[in-house]
């Protein structure tokens, strides 16, 4: 049996597990843990949690103690030389005309690396601002390129939705999303109502798409020819959550349009959902592609 404990290295950071050992640690309580760079500083947010031992995939690293005063000194002098680098770095890009922008700096807790995350639209050639960075700290210096998602959950704000960004608050991890989510849930595909704050498409497409593929199996696509209990229709309108579309159905000269449940109706012939037109989407196509390439450069970026 193992004593796990989850905690986290920044405010909006991901949580990891390290093994307590005998610490009866509490919620928001700091300490000093071994990571496979040294040792760093940690908030506990995830308290003493039991498990068993072949349940673990790897080995996990261990808290080495409860933070000290000295400890949490020394980590507040780190944050006050990460503002120091963060004013000297940005001066530094100016001068050399860097394309560029600087978005976070971090101090390891043992000095032994200091950290410079910034975003940009290509390749920068940053070997000389390198050398200023490493005569000034004499320390390892590293940068690293990041995406607009990170940078504006370091900037923070709120969304379209009137609350805190989702990464700001609760989402730890970036997933991939696609145009074809916001198809399949029959958002607008105007670029300026599924785009977040970042300008790439909004995260919160994700949460609901499982849902939306499952129930789409047994749903026919806008276009489908189906037999209903009033005759045979086509159908113009799928509401995937409730499971219900709504069918023309012409009688004479008269078009009437009727909801149905799904399993009021029979599906005699259906479309391929790509092979749909929609005014909308040709509108927007162009804005849409570039979406999708902006989101191909983030993938490459993050990884």
């Amino acid at each position: 049996m193992k004593r796990l404990v989850g905690v986290r290295f920044k405010k909006l950071g991901k949580i990891y597990f390290f093994d307590s050992k005998w610490l009866e640690v509490k919620k928001g309580e700091h300490v000093i843990v071994e990571t496979d760079q040294g040792e760093e500083i940690a908030e506990v947010v995830i308290p003493n949690r039991i498990i068993d031992d072949e349940k673990l995939t790897i080995p996990l690293n261990k808290i080495l103690r409860f933070a000290s005063e000295k400890d949490l000194k020394h980590a507040e002098e780190c944050r006050k030389k990460e503002q120091e680098a963060y004013e000297y770095c940005n001066k530094k890009i100016k001068e050399y005309n860097l394309d560029m922008t600087l978005t976070d700096v971090e101090l390891k807790f043992d000095n032994s690396k200091l950290l410079f995350s910034f975003t940009s639209e290509g390749r920068v050639d940053f070997r000389e601002l390198v050398k200023d960075l490493a005569a000034v700290y004499r320390t390892r210096i590293e940068l690293r390129q990041i995406g607009v998602r990170d940078e504006v959950k370091k900037i923070g704000g709120n969304g379209i939705c009137g609350r805190e960004l989702c990464c700001c608050s609760f989402l730890r991890d970036f997933e991939t999303v696609s145009i074809k989510m916001a198809k399949e849930q029959n958002l607008s595909l105007n670029p300026t109502k599924i785009s977040g704050n970042c300008g790439r498409l909004m995260c919160c497409l994700k949460y609901e798409q499982e849902v939306y593929e499952e129930k789409a199996k047994h749903l026919p696509h806008v276009g489908a020819i189906v037999n209903t209990p009033d005759g045979k229709g086509e159908v113009d309108n799928v509401e995937t959550l409730r499971e219900v579309v709504r069918v023309k159905i012409k009688d004479g000269d008269i078009i009437r349009q009727k909801r149905y449940n799904i399993d009021e109706i029979k599906i005699i012939k259906d479309v391929n959902s790509e092979e749909e037109t929609n005014e909308e989407e040709t509108e927007y196509k162009q804005e849409l592609n570039e979406l999708e390439t902006l989101e191909e450069q983030d993938k490459k970026i993050n990884s």
